[in-house]
Protein backbone atom coordinates (compact mmCIF):
# COMPACT_ATOMS: atom_id res chain seq x y z
CA UNK A 1 0.00 0.00 0.00
CA UNK A 2 1.61 3.55 -0.76
CA UNK A 3 0.92 5.96 1.59
CA UNK A 4 0.68 9.77 0.67
CA UNK A 5 3.13 11.28 2.62
CA UNK A 6 2.01 14.54 2.67
CA UNK A 7 -1.44 13.67 3.47
CA UNK A 8 -0.09 11.51 6.19
CA UNK A 9 2.00 13.95 7.76
CA UNK A 10 -1.13 16.76 7.91
CA UNK A 11 -2.87 13.93 9.78
CA UNK A 12 -0.57 12.90 12.11
CA UNK A 13 0.25 16.94 12.65
CA UNK A 14 -3.21 16.95 13.78
CA UNK A 15 -3.90 14.09 15.73
CA UNK A 16 -0.86 14.96 17.79
CA UNK A 17 -2.72 18.50 18.69
CA UNK A 18 -5.77 16.93 19.52
CA UNK A 19 -3.97 14.47 21.69
CA UNK A 20 -2.15 16.23 23.44
CA UNK A 21 -5.14 18.47 24.35
CA UNK A 22 -7.02 15.81 25.29
CA UNK A 23 -4.13 15.17 27.75
CA UNK A 24 -4.82 18.47 28.85
CA UNK A 25 -8.71 18.18 29.52
CA UNK A 26 -8.40 17.09 32.89
CA UNK A 27 -5.82 19.67 34.04
CA UNK A 28 -8.50 22.22 32.95
CA UNK A 29 -11.17 20.30 35.57
CA UNK A 30 -8.27 20.32 38.11
CA UNK A 31 -7.55 24.20 37.64
CA UNK A 32 -11.30 24.91 37.72
CA UNK A 33 -11.94 22.94 40.77
CA UNK A 34 -8.98 24.25 42.62
CA UNK A 35 -9.54 27.43 42.06
CA UNK A 36 -6.65 28.52 39.84
CA UNK A 37 -7.92 30.02 37.13
CA UNK A 38 -9.93 32.01 39.59
CA UNK A 39 -6.77 32.86 41.54
CA UNK A 40 -4.64 33.78 38.43
CA UNK A 41 -7.15 36.04 37.11
CA UNK A 42 -6.36 39.78 37.17
CA UNK A 43 -3.57 38.94 39.67
CA UNK A 44 -0.53 39.65 36.56
CA UNK A 45 2.52 37.79 37.18
CA UNK A 46 2.70 34.67 39.80
CA UNK A 47 5.37 32.60 40.61
CA UNK A 48 4.19 28.70 41.33
CA UNK A 49 4.70 29.14 44.61
CA UNK A 50 2.44 32.25 45.20
CA UNK A 51 -0.12 30.36 43.54
CA UNK A 52 -0.01 27.35 45.27
CA UNK A 53 0.37 29.51 48.58
CA UNK A 54 -3.24 31.63 47.42
CA UNK A 55 -5.15 28.35 46.56
CA UNK A 56 -3.93 26.22 48.98
CA UNK A 57 -2.54 23.90 46.91
CA UNK A 58 1.05 22.08 46.96
CA UNK A 59 3.83 24.18 45.08
CA UNK A 60 5.02 21.29 42.94
CA UNK A 61 2.00 19.86 41.42
CA UNK A 62 1.11 23.56 40.75
CA UNK A 63 4.46 24.20 38.90
CA UNK A 64 4.07 21.36 36.66
CA UNK A 65 0.13 22.00 35.81
CA UNK A 66 1.25 25.67 35.15
CA UNK A 67 3.47 24.20 32.67
CA UNK A 68 1.31 21.91 30.84
CA UNK A 69 -0.93 25.63 30.88
CA UNK A 70 2.35 27.64 28.93
CA UNK A 71 2.53 24.72 26.37
CA UNK A 72 -1.34 24.66 25.61
CA UNK A 73 -1.62 28.66 25.46
CA UNK A 74 -3.69 29.61 28.16
CA UNK A 75 -1.39 31.19 30.13
CA UNK A 76 2.17 33.14 29.40
CA UNK A 77 4.93 32.10 30.69
CA UNK A 78 8.52 34.60 31.60
CA UNK A 79 11.59 33.03 32.03
CA UNK A 80 13.61 36.23 33.42
CA UNK A 81 11.06 36.05 36.69
CA UNK A 82 9.81 32.23 36.06
CA UNK A 83 6.31 33.82 36.67
CA UNK A 84 2.91 32.65 34.98
CA UNK A 85 0.40 35.24 33.80
CA UNK A 86 -3.48 34.38 32.47
CA UNK A 87 -4.44 36.88 30.38
CA UNK A 88 -7.71 38.95 30.61
CA UNK A 89 -8.76 37.26 27.69
CA UNK A 90 -8.00 33.19 28.57
CA UNK A 91 -9.57 34.60 32.45
CA UNK A 92 -12.77 35.18 30.69
CA UNK A 93 -13.14 32.13 29.09
CA UNK A 94 -11.66 30.22 32.38
CA UNK A 95 -12.33 31.71 35.61
CA UNK A 96 -15.75 34.29 34.84
CA UNK A 97 -18.85 31.65 35.26
CA UNK A 98 -20.61 34.30 33.60
CA UNK A 99 -19.26 34.64 31.14
CA UNK A 100 -20.62 33.72 27.53
CA UNK A 101 -17.59 31.95 26.68
CA UNK A 102 -16.91 30.26 30.01
CA UNK A 103 -15.23 26.64 29.19
CA UNK A 104 -14.46 24.86 32.28
CA UNK A 105 -18.47 23.68 32.19
CA UNK A 106 -18.01 22.04 28.98
CA UNK A 107 -14.94 19.86 30.31
CA UNK A 108 -17.29 18.21 32.65
CA UNK A 109 -19.84 16.94 29.95
CA UNK A 110 -16.24 15.43 28.39
CA UNK A 111 -15.17 13.73 32.11
CA UNK A 112 -19.10 12.18 31.86
CA UNK A 113 -18.53 11.01 28.37
CA UNK A 114 -15.40 9.44 29.60
CA UNK A 115 -16.77 7.90 32.41
CA UNK A 116 -19.51 6.76 30.77
CA UNK A 117 -17.66 5.39 27.75
CA UNK A 118 -18.06 1.56 29.20
CA UNK A 119 -22.08 2.13 29.33
CA UNK A 120 -22.19 3.52 25.86
CA UNK A 121 -20.07 0.88 23.83
CA UNK A 122 -22.00 -2.17 25.48
CA UNK A 123 -25.12 0.15 23.89
CA UNK A 124 -24.13 0.48 20.55
CA UNK A 125 -23.77 -3.14 20.30
CA UNK A 126 -27.12 -3.96 22.19
CA UNK A 127 -29.15 -1.37 20.73
CA UNK A 128 -30.64 -0.77 23.64
CA UNK A 129 -31.01 3.39 24.75
CA UNK A 130 -29.07 5.07 28.13
CA UNK A 131 -31.45 6.87 29.74
CA UNK A 132 -30.38 10.55 31.02
CA UNK A 133 -30.46 8.90 34.89
CA UNK A 134 -28.01 6.51 34.11
CA UNK A 135 -25.06 8.59 33.34
CA UNK A 136 -22.08 9.93 35.32
CA UNK A 137 -23.38 12.31 37.81
CA UNK A 138 -20.59 15.33 36.00
CA UNK A 139 -23.31 15.61 33.32
CA UNK A 140 -25.72 17.18 35.27
CA UNK A 141 -23.52 19.97 36.36
CA UNK A 142 -21.75 20.11 33.56
CA UNK A 143 -24.85 20.65 31.36
CA UNK A 144 -25.70 23.74 33.64
CA UNK A 145 -22.25 25.33 33.67
CA UNK A 146 -21.87 24.42 29.77
CA UNK A 147 -25.72 26.23 29.00
CA UNK A 148 -25.92 29.13 31.40
CA UNK A 149 -23.57 31.79 30.05
CA UNK A 150 -25.22 31.17 26.55
CA UNK A 151 -28.73 31.77 27.82
CA UNK A 152 -27.47 34.38 30.41
CA UNK A 153 -25.90 36.27 27.29
CA UNK A 154 -28.68 35.25 24.54
CA UNK A 155 -32.29 34.15 26.61
CA UNK A 156 -33.63 37.98 27.41
CA UNK A 157 -31.84 40.48 25.46
CA UNK A 158 -32.16 38.47 22.25
CA UNK A 159 -34.05 34.86 22.16
CA UNK A 160 -37.05 36.51 24.05
CA UNK A 161 -37.36 39.70 21.77
CA UNK A 162 -37.20 37.66 18.72
CA UNK A 163 -40.51 36.11 19.73
CA UNK A 164 -43.66 37.34 18.34
CA UNK A 165 -45.36 39.57 21.38
CA UNK A 166 -43.80 37.27 24.06
CA UNK A 167 -41.97 39.85 26.27
CA UNK A 168 -44.70 42.26 26.40
CA UNK A 169 -46.64 39.16 27.73
CA UNK A 170 -44.28 38.13 30.30
CA UNK A 171 -43.61 41.64 31.85
CA UNK A 172 -47.53 42.17 32.18
CA UNK A 173 -47.82 38.44 33.54
CA UNK A 174 -47.78 35.40 32.05
CA UNK A 175 -47.80 31.74 32.73
CA UNK A 176 -44.40 29.63 31.60
CA UNK A 177 -43.82 25.70 31.39
CA UNK A 178 -39.94 25.10 31.31
CA UNK A 179 -40.26 21.81 29.81
CA UNK A 180 -36.59 19.45 30.41
CA UNK A 181 -35.42 22.01 33.10
CA UNK A 182 -32.39 20.22 34.26
CA UNK A 183 -31.20 22.61 37.27
CA UNK A 184 -33.32 25.33 35.94
CA UNK A 185 -31.10 27.99 34.95
CA UNK A 186 -33.00 29.00 31.83
CA UNK A 187 -36.68 28.83 33.95
CA UNK A 188 -34.63 31.20 36.59
CA UNK A 189 -32.97 33.86 34.36
CA UNK A 190 -36.42 34.16 33.12
CA UNK A 191 -37.95 34.86 36.33
CA UNK A 192 -35.38 36.77 37.57
CA UNK A 193 -36.36 39.33 34.86
CA UNK A 194 -40.05 38.99 34.39
CA UNK A 195 -40.80 39.34 37.89
CA UNK A 196 -44.77 39.60 37.00
CA UNK A 197 -44.81 36.01 35.54
CA UNK A 198 -45.24 32.43 36.88
CA UNK A 199 -42.67 30.10 36.42
CA UNK A 200 -42.59 25.97 36.47
CA UNK A 201 -39.46 23.80 35.45
CA UNK A 202 -40.36 20.37 34.89
CA UNK A 203 -38.07 17.69 34.52
CA UNK A 204 -37.99 13.79 34.83
CA UNK A 205 -34.87 13.53 36.96
CA UNK A 206 -35.36 13.81 40.43
CA UNK A 207 -32.10 14.50 41.63
CA UNK A 208 -31.96 17.46 38.73
CA UNK A 209 -35.35 18.88 40.31
CA UNK A 210 -34.06 18.60 43.64
CA UNK A 211 -31.08 20.94 42.54
CA UNK A 212 -33.42 23.02 40.87
CA UNK A 213 -35.33 24.41 43.76
CA UNK A 214 -32.29 24.73 45.95
CA UNK A 215 -30.79 27.01 43.11
CA UNK A 216 -34.62 29.19 42.89
CA UNK A 217 -33.85 29.81 46.49
CA UNK A 218 -30.32 30.84 46.51
CA UNK A 219 -31.60 32.96 43.31
CA UNK A 220 -34.08 35.07 45.75
CA UNK A 221 -37.37 33.48 42.82
CA UNK A 222 -38.33 31.02 45.00
CA UNK A 223 -41.67 32.95 45.29
CA UNK A 224 -42.38 33.35 41.56
CA UNK A 225 -40.54 29.78 40.46
CA UNK A 226 -41.79 26.34 41.58
CA UNK A 227 -40.23 23.19 40.06
CA UNK A 228 -42.27 19.55 39.68
CA UNK A 229 -41.17 16.13 38.43
CA UNK A 230 -42.90 15.04 35.06
CA UNK A 231 -41.72 14.33 31.52
CA UNK A 232 -42.09 16.28 28.70
CA UNK A 233 -45.92 14.30 27.56
CA UNK A 234 -47.12 14.45 30.90
CA UNK A 235 -46.51 17.54 32.72
CA UNK A 236 -49.56 18.53 34.78
CA UNK A 237 -51.63 22.22 33.80
CA UNK A 238 -52.52 23.91 30.89
CA UNK A 239 -53.87 27.81 30.14
CA UNK A 240 -49.95 28.12 29.67
CA UNK A 241 -48.71 31.65 27.80
CA UNK A 242 -45.39 30.40 26.94
CA UNK A 243 -43.39 26.53 27.09
CA UNK A 244 -40.23 26.83 26.18
CA UNK A 245 -37.66 23.38 25.46
CA UNK A 246 -34.18 24.43 26.11
CA UNK A 247 -31.74 22.06 24.28
CA UNK A 248 -34.30 19.09 25.40
CA UNK A 249 -36.70 17.78 22.71
CA UNK A 250 -34.02 15.88 20.39
CA UNK A 251 -33.73 13.95 23.78
CA UNK A 252 -36.51 12.80 23.20
CA UNK A 253 -38.25 9.38 22.69
CA UNK A 254 -41.21 10.96 20.68
CA UNK A 255 -40.85 13.92 19.78
CA UNK A 256 -44.19 14.73 18.52
CA UNK A 257 -45.83 13.27 21.47
CA UNK A 258 -43.84 15.90 23.48
CA UNK A 259 -44.75 18.43 21.48
CA UNK A 260 -48.33 17.30 20.79
CA UNK A 261 -48.77 17.52 24.59
CA UNK A 262 -47.01 21.25 24.29
CA UNK A 263 -50.11 22.16 22.12
CA UNK A 264 -52.64 20.63 24.27
CA UNK A 265 -51.13 22.94 27.31
CA UNK A 266 -50.88 26.31 25.71
CA UNK A 267 -53.83 29.00 25.65
CA UNK A 268 -54.86 29.21 21.76
CA UNK A 269 -52.42 32.21 21.33
CA UNK A 270 -49.86 30.91 23.40
CA UNK A 271 -46.12 30.48 21.75
CA UNK A 272 -43.76 27.48 21.88
CA UNK A 273 -40.35 28.62 22.45
CA UNK A 274 -37.53 25.39 21.18
CA UNK A 275 -34.49 26.00 21.62
CA UNK A 276 -31.90 23.44 19.61
CA UNK A 277 -28.59 23.07 19.25
CA UNK A 278 -27.56 24.69 15.47
CA UNK A 279 -27.44 22.68 12.64
CA UNK A 280 -27.84 23.07 8.82
CA UNK A 281 -30.51 20.03 7.36
CA UNK A 282 -27.95 18.20 5.47
CA UNK A 283 -24.88 15.84 6.99
CA UNK A 284 -22.44 18.20 5.26
CA UNK A 285 -23.75 20.98 6.54
CA UNK A 286 -22.69 20.28 9.57
CA UNK A 287 -19.39 19.19 9.35
CA UNK A 288 -17.36 21.27 11.08
CA UNK A 289 -15.97 22.24 14.71
CA UNK A 290 -19.57 23.04 16.10
CA UNK A 291 -21.53 20.06 14.37
CA UNK A 292 -18.08 17.85 16.01
CA UNK A 293 -18.60 19.09 19.51
CA UNK A 294 -22.58 18.19 19.13
CA UNK A 295 -22.16 14.62 16.92
CA UNK A 296 -19.73 13.67 19.88
CA UNK A 297 -22.53 14.96 22.40
CA UNK A 298 -25.28 13.34 20.45
CA UNK A 299 -23.65 9.73 20.41
CA UNK A 300 -22.64 9.97 24.06
CA UNK A 301 -25.80 11.28 25.62
CA UNK A 302 -28.95 12.37 22.94
CA UNK A 303 -29.09 9.53 20.91
CA UNK A 304 -29.00 6.97 24.05
CA UNK A 305 -31.70 8.76 25.82
CA UNK A 306 -34.01 9.01 22.85
CA UNK A 307 -33.45 5.11 22.74
CA UNK A 308 -34.08 4.88 26.22
CA UNK A 309 -37.86 5.68 25.70
CA UNK A 310 -41.02 4.28 24.03
CA UNK A 311 -41.45 5.48 20.16
CA UNK A 312 -37.10 5.95 20.10
CA UNK A 313 -37.15 8.86 17.46
CA UNK A 314 -33.10 9.13 18.13
CA UNK A 315 -33.51 12.94 16.11
CA UNK A 316 -30.05 13.50 17.81
CA UNK A 317 -28.99 16.53 18.37
CA UNK A 318 -27.91 17.46 14.81
CA UNK A 319 -31.60 17.05 13.70
CA UNK A 320 -32.06 20.52 11.88
CA UNK A 321 -34.73 22.86 11.40
CA UNK A 322 -36.62 20.72 8.82
CA UNK A 323 -36.74 18.02 10.94
CA UNK A 324 -37.95 19.95 13.68
CA UNK A 325 -40.55 21.47 11.74
CA UNK A 326 -41.94 18.55 10.65
CA UNK A 327 -42.45 17.35 14.68
CA UNK A 328 -44.17 20.63 15.42
CA UNK A 329 -46.87 20.40 12.04
CA UNK A 330 -46.90 16.65 12.64
CA UNK A 331 -47.93 17.09 16.56
CA UNK A 332 -50.81 20.07 15.28
CA UNK A 333 -48.85 23.08 15.20
CA UNK A 334 -49.63 25.59 12.41
CA UNK A 335 -47.19 28.37 12.45
CA UNK A 336 -43.19 27.57 12.63
CA UNK A 337 -40.36 30.01 12.03
CA UNK A 338 -37.21 30.71 12.77
CA UNK A 339 -37.03 33.42 14.89
CA UNK A 340 -33.32 34.21 15.65
CA UNK A 341 -29.43 31.79 16.01
CA UNK A 342 -26.69 31.90 17.15
CA UNK A 343 -23.15 30.05 16.08
CA UNK A 344 -24.75 27.19 18.72
CA UNK A 345 -28.24 27.54 18.66
CA UNK A 346 -31.44 27.58 16.47
CA UNK A 347 -34.21 29.60 17.99
CA UNK A 348 -37.67 28.65 17.08
CA UNK A 349 -41.19 29.44 17.49
CA UNK A 350 -44.37 27.39 17.26
CA UNK A 351 -47.47 28.98 17.13
CA UNK A 352 -51.05 27.26 17.15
Amino acid sequence: MALDETVLDTFIERAVGELSASFSAPLILIGDRLGLYKAMAGAGPLTPAALAETTGTNERYVREWLCNQAASGYVTYDPAGGTFTLTDEAAFCLADEDSPVFLPGAYQLVASMMHDGPKISSAFRSGQGVGWHEHHEELYAGTERFFRPGYNANLVSGWLPALDGVVERLTAGALVADVGCGHGASTIIMAQNFPNSRFTGFDYHAASIEMARKRATEAGVADRVTFEIASATDYPGGGYDLVTFFDSLHDMGDPVAAASHVLESLRPDGTFLLVEPYAGDNIEDNLNPVGRIFYAASTMVCIPASLAQPCQAALGAQAGEARLRDVALTAGFTRFRRATETPFNLILEARP
